[in-house]
């Protein structure tokens, strides 16, 4: 018997450390385009797991940003909805119950190993963020059964969790960059799901949040392509269904650097205080991944209609020098 395909749901969840810069922009604008041509759900979701790095009040800048861009969205912290909380900070719970589902399934383990202790005794090259990957024989022979608990009711918790990978190659096609395949088990190795001092990792909670909310399409930027083979095998591990996904080309500058906050990148509110209007910043970004055949003002709802994936290209995109005078003459 054939079940039919489940409601599209899209989402865009920014980290909340500033304004939405260009990069971000375009996830938002092209996800939400996708969403809106299928008639699906577009959800709002805010990162903040990393407290420290959290900018108080970038949150709500950042939906303002986004409203002023001409972007809506159906669920999120602001306007709630049926899968709340919206806001990964207020979703401890849900990833604690996702650590005991793995830790129950053996996959699962204590690590007191810190980052300079595995590039010390390491044996294989570097792999993803300069770390080598996690070796197979630093993996405890066996565990006692209650293990997990013994962690929790600990006073000191003193030892990261890190998720036991299998050694498939995992192959997926990815809507804008082709077919992809990964051998986690050769590039991370056993990858780490709650840090010792408490904090959840973002792939821990990244999976947990797209299988509750049930996302069947992840858009985001091209540097987040390495992730996803490490949570496709922890959506398979919790029982998840796998999203369809579609990384976008990067914004870089002219000397090719990536546009992001550390590099001084364009923000959407720089942008409106120079007298740069949405419709300006609308246009630029879709004609510069290949949804306009021309640069001109234009408003998300006018490209809905003509949205395909095809057109998206997959070279990275270069924001001129003086993108800021083009987007401000294109406004008057």
């Amino acid at each position: 018997m054939s079940h039919p395909p489940p409601p599209h749901r899209g989402r865009f969840a920014p980290s909340p450390t500033g304004g939405l810069h260009l990069g971000s922009a375009l996830v938002a604008l092209v996800a939400w385009l996708s969403v809106r041509s299928q008639g699906g759900v577009y959800i709002w979701r805010i990162e903040d797991i990393d407290g420290p790095r959290v900018v108080p009040g970038a949150a709500e800048q950042q939906m303002k940003e986004a409203r002023w861009l001409g972007l809506n969205w159906d669920e999120g912290p602001d306007i709630s909805g049926p899968i709340t909380p919206y806001s990964q900070s207020e979703r401890s719970e849900e990833y604690e119950a996702a650590l005991a589902t793995l830790a129950d399934a053996g996959r699962l383990f204590p690590c007191k190993l810190s980052r300079k202790d595995l590039r010390k005794i390491a044996s294989a090259p570097h792999g993803r963020d300069g770390q080598p990957p996690y070796p197979k024989e630093l993996r405890p022979a066996d565990l006692q059964e209650d293990w997990f608990e013994i962690h929790l009711a600990a006073e000191n918790q003193d030892a990261a969790l890190r998720f036991l990978v299998n050694d498939h190659p995992v192959a997926f096609n990815d809507v804008v960059m082709g077919e992809v395949t990964e051998n986690v088990a050769e590039t991370t190795g056993d990858f780490v799901l709650k840090r010792r001092d408490g904090v959840y990792a973002y792939q821990l909670a990244v999976v947990v949040d797209d299988i509750e909310m049930g996302i069947t399409e992840v858009v985001r930027g091209a540097d987040l392509l390495d992730s996803t083979a490490r949570q496709i095998q922890l959506t398979e591990a919790l029982g998840g269904r796998i999203p369809a996904y579609a990384h976008l080309p990067l914004i870089l500058n002219e000397n090719g650097d990536k546009l992001s906050k550390q590099n001084e990148a364009l923000t959407l509110a720089e942008l409106r205080g120079a007298g740069v209007s949405p419709q300006a910043i609308s246009g630029w970004l879709a004609h510069a991944v290949g949804l306009a055949d021309t640069f001109q003002t234009i408003h998300p709802r006018e490209l809905v209609d003509s949205f395909v994936w095809e057109r998206v290209r997959t070279e990275p995109i270069i924001a001129p020098n003086n993108l800021v005078e083009l987007l401000r003459t294109l406004s008057s």
